[in-house]
């Protein structure tokens, strides 16, 4: 239910931006930039001796025109596999049990001071069932600036205040010879958010995007970077490799500060 709320949201947010942007800028004063977006995902599944399943997939809707750049994106990752377990009569049995199951949501929105520098405002909520928190959300506002931008290179920088709450991931304690989910409880904090974004065209069919955000408080600090080379089938296909870096300073006994997903989509653009 949380994950369809946030989804609504955010395509209300895109929906009530497009028409801002409509109805600020002139169709004669600006290069009248309108939406775009694309869709990306990955399948893998096993049976026989072992059985497995995997997905991932992500939307993701761009605007960028002479005072608009925003960017709102899904992703959701799933996975199931078969792992060895003891029941309560002391048997060792296969089981078909969820790994990871992970949502995130995000958006911003940019108005442009000028060509190259906007103040922009953005919200990102990650829920992860597997990972260093539980949930973590954010919302911040801060100042851009696209510092490159050519045929074959765009770099800009992004920082500003916010604010996160988050809930660290749950732990279990041994009582009586019994694991016991132990719940966490929701915390918050001032951030110092930082978002850099580099796209390079490194053919005319190949490109490379690299995207590294930090929230940095008083009580954790996140950092997460997202790299990626697509080859480019057609005009709408493109075959994408990527891999993703997860970062949290301060996480639970037992709980490892560092995550990594390596995924390989087929992308459709729109």
């Amino acid at each position: 239910m949380k994950k369809t709320l946030i989804a609504g949201l955010l395509l209300a947010a895109l929906a009530s931006s497009a028409a801002q942007a409509q109805d600020a800028t002139p169709a004669a004063a600006t290069n009248d930039g309108g939406w775009s977006g694309s869709g990306q995902m990955g399948f893998a599944s096993t049976t026989g001796n072992s059985r497995s399943q995997n997905i991932n997939a992500k939307l993701d809707f761009k605007q960028e025109n002479d005072q608009w750049k925003n960017d709102i994106f899904l992703s959701e990752l799933r996975a199931k596999s078969q792992t060895k377990v003891v029941d309560a009569a002391g048997n060792t049995v296969n089981q078909f049990n969820t790994t990871a199951n992970d949502f995130t949501a995000g958006a911003s929105a940019g108005f442009k001071l000028d060509p190259r520098s906007y103040i922009v405002g953005s919200v990102y909520y990650d829920h992860n069932d597997f990972g260093a928190q539980l949930w973590q959300g954010t919302v911040a506002i801060g100042y851009g600036y696209i510092a490159v931008k050519d045929d074959r290179n765009e770099l800009s920088f992004e920082v500003g205040p916010g604010y996160m709450r988050f809930r660290p991931a749950v732990t279990d304690v041994v009582v009586g010879g019994i694991d016991v989910p132990q719940q966490t409880t929701v915390e918050g904090q001032t951030v110092l958010r930082g978002l850099v974004n580099y796209k390079f065209k490194i053919t005319d069919n190949t490109s490379f995007d690299d995207t590294f955000l930090l929230e940095s408080g008083s009580k954790d600090t996140y950092m997460q970077n997202d790299a990626g080379i697509a080859v480019s089938m057609t005009k709408k296909l493109s075959l994408k490799v990527g891999f993703q870096v997860r970062h949290n300073s301060t996480v639970l006994p037992g709980i490892k500060k560092t995550d990594t997903l390596a995924t390989t989509n087929l992308v459709y653009s729109f």
